[in-house]
Parts: structure tokens; C-alpha cells; sequence
């Protein structure tokens, strides 16, 4: 189908790609296009409250088939521009019946969720850091050791044969 088209050809051969592959992706594309611009009929779609409505079956079988990854592929892509047109007619009429509000208040609500449930991730993480902190603390020795080291500095000798021992804190 159309994504068999677009994935079999490599990146490389897309200047390269067949008339007859670009007549099939721009029919399927029209063909998309038109079936969601089919109006709904308000006498055929009498259910029970809760049911998804004929575009909204549709909608999920094009979410099922993979078309709706396809038409961000094709939106995003910088090779594909030639069907950004047919990409945005379809997406507008994949939210035809939903308002502009609706969308909006419901990217807020699930923005607001996510967000406040990373905060409470994050205050875990940083109360449970700090608890392993003060255990790390707890489990030091209290007493401080001043030995800082001893170095032999060879070819300098001291009084006598043997070469000069230095002793030297850790701070200087």
C-alpha cells in the first residue's frame, strides 16, 4: 500500500521514485481526503449515547492501519513537501467535529495531569536522595584523620643516604 510505497524506496532513491509510486500515494491520499469528507447523515446515525459515530470508526481504522504515523511521516518530512496540501486537508477534516476549545481544554487537562504527576515523581526522587544522603552522613566516621600523606623525594638526600621523607596535608 502507500506505506509499502514510501518505505520499500531508500531515502537515496526518492528523487529516483517511480511515476506510478507517486500516482499511488497522491490517489490514496484523495482517496483518504474523500472518504472523510463524506458529511455525516444525521438519520443513518441514530445511536445509543457513547457510540462512536461513523467518522470516529473511521478515524480509529486509520489509526489501526498505521495512516495516521504515514501523514506525520509526511508532514515532517522534508523530502515529501510536494503533499503537505493533501497532509493538512485531511488532518482538518479529521477534526472537523471538534471545536477549536474542546481540543484546546483537553491538551490542558492532559498537559496539567502529566505535569503534576511528574512534580510528585520529582519530589520523591528528591526526598529519597536526601534520605540517602543523611544515611551516607550518619554511617561517616565522626573523628577526622589529619594524616595526609608522606612522600619520598628521590635523588634529594637527606642527612645520612637515604633519600628525604615529606610529610604533607591533603588541603595544601
Amino acid at each position: 500500500g502507500l506505506w509499502g510505497a514510501l518505505t520499500a524506496v531508500s531515502p537515496q532513491d526518492w528523487e529516483q521514485r517511480q511515476e506510478e509510486d507517486t500516482l499511488l500515494i497522491e490517489r490514496i491520499l484523495l482517496l483518504v481526503r474523500n472518504v472523510l469528507h463524506v458529511p455525516p447523515d444525521p438519520t443513518e446515525e441514530q445511536g445509543v449515547d457513547g457510540d462512536a459515530s461513523v467518522h470516529d470508526r473511521v478515524l480509529w481504522a486509520l489509526h489501526i492501519s498505521g495512516m495516521d504515523d504515514l501523514l506525520k511521516f509526511l508532514a515532517s518530512a522534508q523530502v515529501e513537501q510536494q503533499w503537505a496540501l493533501h497532509v493538512l486537508e485531511i488532518i482538518s477534516l479529521m477534526f472537523r467535529d471538534q471545536s477549536p476549545e474542546e481540543l484546546a481544554a483537553l491538551g490542558q487537562g492532559t498537559a496539567g495531569a502529566e505535569h503534576g504527576e511528574d512534580t510528585q515523581e520529582l519530589e520523591a526522587l528528591r526526598q529519597r536522595e536526601l534520605a540517602e544522603k543523611r544515611a551516607r552522613a550518619l554511617q561517616r566516621p565522626s573523628r577526622h584523620s589529619r594524616f595526609g600523606g608522606s612522600y619520598v623525594l628521590q635523588g634529594l638526600k637527606s642527612i645520612g643516604d637515604r633519600d628525604v621523607v615529606f610529610h604533607k596535608g591533603l588541603h595544601n
